[in-house]
């Protein structure tokens, strides 16, 4: 008949205080109190039946039972450690988690994601946005997209792609006598402007070689999203860059009215720390993005 396993809080409580020669120590390490870890050895000692610490002056010291023991315990919670590591780690292996612009996500990667898991059933991904950079030393986020110019320290960065800027807007405004003919006709326009990219419509009107005091009125709004959707509805004249308007345009609700159009100076590109590069599912997710991103 196999003997009874003893408390394993009593264990927990021996490896501990074995491994620091200390009740105290062992205490703050689990998180309990100094009498908490000498009851719970106590308890351990008569379960078993032998002593396993004899208690000195200045410490503590194990006695031939307890010297006999801790290896036994010590491998046996390490093989636990190791096992749960394992575990999380095959679980984690099947989930992506990817940060990225609202704007973005919507407009840009989620109609075409199902390519994605066509191409990889067994990669889950999960997507949070943010305007913010996301800490990767949380470890709760894989990979991220980001906005800038490729240089983010501790991070590897591959581009994407960039955009162009013009403005966009209903296909209504281009009827009617206060139509939209040309660039000087937006002087009776609404501007709608996004506050990230507050510099938008001035560097297009420069452009243009028409007056930059139109670039500070109209209606602002705190999420791209939120700005060409009310370029939609036909509140005003919108600057598109092209990653958040072309399936509006290639759907015919919005249009562009004017034909100049400038680059950007800036892109979007795919970071991740240098410890996740070759994990299997971002691997995968790299393979499928960069072609595509480049290709659009």
């Amino acid at each position: 008949m196999a003997a009874r396993l003893p408390s394993l809080n009593g264990l927990r409580a021996f490896e501990a205080a074995a491994r620091h020669m200390s009740f105290t120590a062992a205490a703050a390490e689990l998180n309990v109190t100094q009498t908490a870890v000498s009851h719970l050895i106590r308890r351990l000692e008569s379960e078993i039946g032998l002593r396993l610490f004899r208690r000195q002056h200045r410490g503590l010291a194990l006695t031939a039972a307890g010297q006999d023991y801790l290896p036994g315990v010590r491998t046996a919670f390490q093989d636990l450690r190791l096992a749960t590591e394992r575990l999380l780690r095959k679980e984690d292996e099947h989930v992506l988690t990817l940060s990225t612009l609202t704007s973005l996500a919507a407009k840009w990667l989620l109609p075409r994601l199902a390519s994605f898991q066509d191409e990889h059933p067994d990669i889950d991904v999960r997507i949070t946005t943010s305007t913010e950079l996301v800490d990767f030393r949380t470890g709760e986020i894989d990979v991220a997209i980001r906005y800038g110019r490729g240089q983010w320290a501790g991070l590897q960065s591959e581009w994407l792609m960039a955009d162009e800027l013009f403005p966009v807007c209903s296909p209504a405004l281009l009827t009617g006598d206060n139509a939209l003919r040309s660039p000087q006709d937006l002087s009776r326009a609404t501007l709608l402007h996004t506050s990230a990219y507050g510099e938008d419509w001035q560097q297009w009107l420069t452009a243009a070689g028409l007056p930059l005091e139109k670039a500070r009125r109209g209606l602002t709004f705190d999420l791209t999203l939120m700005t060409i959707q009310a370029a939609i509805d036909g509140m005003g004249v919108a600057i598109g860059r092209t990653t958040f308007v072309e399936a509006d345009i290639a759907q015919g609700r919005l249009v562009v009215p004017f034909a100049m159009s400038l680059p950007t100076d800036a892109g979007f590109y795919l970071v991740y720390p240098p410890d996740k590069a070759n994990t299997r599912k971002l691997t995968a997710f790299r393979d499928w993005l960069l072609p595509l991103a480049r290709r659009s």
